[in-house]
């Protein structure tokens, strides 16, 4: 799962990443990943600066597993302009997912996706709304590169999934 969608999900309950939380902390949706997702996962949700409490973390964490689907990626020929959202691509690719939901699409260009469609969270809940997924499984994913997401604050977090075009 895109961690900016995961958190920002989190840290707002009512927002649109917070429904594709929902989706898949429900078992509705399928979220596919390895290990260096859940990693991801787990490094930035445990950070004291997001002051997400560790039991609930866990809980997400456990949750996302026993709903999701935990696969091993292969490494791709084509590599994305910010190396730390390859992961995610991969696992994207393997699970041969519908949907890579990001709030950063320009960290996914198309010509190098392997024709998985990347989208913004309000793209994929307009698109399950409008019965366009084909398959349960789905990979919200991207990588934040640590030192950028320190540098974040809350309202910058959520200004990436406003309601806005």
């Amino acid at each position: 799962m895109d961690t900016n969608v995961l958190v920002s999900g989190l840290l707002s309950p009512h927002g649109l990443p917070a429904t594709v939380v929902d989706l898949v902390g429900s078992g509705a949706h399928r979220v596919c990943f390895d290990g260096r997702v859940l990693a991801e996962y787990r490094d930035v949700l445990t950070r004291p600066r997001l002051s997400l409490p560790l039991d609930g973390v866990e809980t997400v964490l456990a949750r996302l597993s026993t709903n999701g689907l935990r696969l091993a990626a292969t490494p791709l020929d084509t590599t994305l302009p910010d190396p730390g959202d390859q992961p995610f691509l991969e696992v994207a690719v393997a699970a041969k997912v519908d949907y890579l939901i990001t709030g950063n699409l320009k960290h996914f260009p198309p010509e190098l996706c392997h024709g998985i469609a990347v989208v913004s969270p309000r793209e994929f809940l307009a698109a399950i709304r409008d019965g366009a997924s084909s398959r349960q499984g789905f990979l919200v994913g991207q990588v934040v590169v640590p030192d950028d997401f320190d540098r974040m604050g809350e309202s910058e977090i959520q200004d990436m999934f406003t309601d806005e075009p």
